[in-house]
């Protein structure tokens, strides 16, 4: 994840941990309007959700008149076209559809005139089955907001990045379980900012937390349905075992190591692709790759449905799978349509589909060893996220929010699995960024 952009100032008010440009009333307008930001931010990331969940569930439930039972023609034709769509947003729209997803997740601020392109670029890889998450537009959306906040507050370059990032707060909020995780993930991805860091980043933490209410509720209210990654019906997972823990170092080192071939594929998809056949025809081969590997998978005996997206809706069929045949056929083609994702120019967040792998490999001591399907959870999402983003803390508390109550014991398996992941990567070149 890169860092939020760094302004050239003096050192940080040793006080606030803000610059001395923002100390004092302004800092505190500052926070204020990051309080205001939080509402249509979250509205925004709500929105974009929505629609791409309508869209998705008319393409692929209503279209057919069959749910689960896709027609091939629909799953090889519906990536090519969601792939027609984000070229025409890439060659069209200012901006280039967002900022490739091999980058990572980005909060650096969007321009205002970016975000029909990354909306509709988003749209037409999210919906129509690429296999990519939902964070990074969403997160530039939020963006947008904030930026568009500071320009009717007339503010300056080093406000207007603080507003940007607290508008992508507050828009992510709801997909990674509250404000914490956005938190983590922006803290962590901008430490080499030292103690300014905190100063720079409040306004976003207020921000996700009034935005996250449009998600829960307030009193009556029950709040806005916005689809994020929730494995319910987790069975309490009570005690660490050794072997528990070994799955845990296991499951980090070969996620990890997976990650590195993925982004490594993905990044020869995109120079040798983009060199031979040029972006519109490398974009639609790999839609057309996506589902074709869809439909195997399909008639391999797993749903090409499963393979497709983000995998947030597919998690819990990888945990509940009782054979290694169907968690191997959706790993492995999960994974190949992941990286032709990656390198043909779709666009979307590098983040859930990593979770879905590092879930899959912890799904295999399920079938072979009885062990959990919530340490499962714990120790996959801890391992993916930390793999794919470079992060620590985030990845766990996240892993540690999406089991809940139900593997808190699970929790130092996790903690070794996202440890393993981090280190390995760490060891190994940086490939794709």
């Amino acid at each position: 994840m890169s860092a939020p952009t760094e302004p050239a100032s003096p050192a940080a008010d040793t006080a606030t941990g803000a610059p001395p440009a923002m100390a004092g009333r302004a800092y505190l307008r500052l926070v204020a309007l990051g309080a205001v930001i939080g509402i249509p931010a979250a509205l925004m990331g709500a929105g974009f959700l929505g629609f791409v969940h309508e869209l998705e569930d008319w393409l692929w439930r209503v279209l057919p008149g069959d749910p689960g039972q896709e027609p091939a023609y629909l799953v090889l034709g519906l990536p090519v076209a969601g792939a027609l769509i984000v070229l025409l947003a890439r060659r069209l729209l200012p901006g280039d559809g967002g900022h490739r997803p091999l980058e990572g997740l980005s909060a650096k601020p969007t321009p205002l005139s970016h975000a029909p392109g990354v909306a509709l670029a988003a749209i037409g890889s999210l919906g129509f089955g690429a296999v990519l998450g939902p964070e990074a537009p969403v997160i530039a959306l939020g963006s947008v907001v904030g930026v568009a906040m500071a320009r009717l507050a007339r503010l300056d370059e080093r406000a207007t990045t603080v507003l940007g990032t607290a508008g992508s707060f507050s828009a992510i909020s709801a997909l990674f379980g509250g404000p914490l995780v956005a938190g983590m993930l922006m803290v962590e991805g901008a430490l080499a900012m030292g103690s300014r860091v905190l100063g720079i980043l409040l306004p976003g933490l207020v921000a996700a937390a009034i935005g996250y209410l449009i998600f829960v509720g307030l009193g009556d209210w029950g709040g806005l349905n916005a689809p994020g990654l929730v494995v319910g019906d987790l069975p309490a997972y009570e005690g660490t075992h050794v072997l528990d823990l070994l799955v845990g170092l296991g499951v980090g080192v070969v996620t990890a190591l997976l990650i590195v071939w993925v982004r490594g594929t993905a990044t020869r998809i995109e120079g040798e692709g983009t060199r031979r056949l040029g972006m519109p025809a490398l974009l639609l081969a790999g839609g057309l790759a996506v589902g074709a590997l869809a439909e195997l998978a399909d008639l391999l005996g797993a749903t090409s449905q499963d393979v497709l997206f983000s995998g947030q809706a597919s998690v819990p069929v990888e945990v509940s799978a009782d054979t290694t045949k169907v968690v191997l056929i959706l790993l492995v083609a999960k994974t190949l349509a992941y990286a032709v994702s990656l390198g043909c120019g779709f666009r979307g967040g590098p983040i859930f589909p990593a979770v879905f792998m590092g879930v899959g490999l912890a799904s295999l001591p399920v079938v072979w060893f009885d062990t959990s399907p919530t340490l499962a959870v714990a120790v996959g999402a801890a391992a993916g996220m930390a793999a794919q983003t470079r992060l620590l803390f985030a990845p766990l508390l996240f892993a540690t929010l999406l089991v809940g109550k139900a593997g808190l014991d699970a929790t130092p398996a996790a903690v070794l699995a996202a440890a393993a992941a981090w280190l390995t990567i760490a060891a190994l070149p940086r490939v794709g960024q």
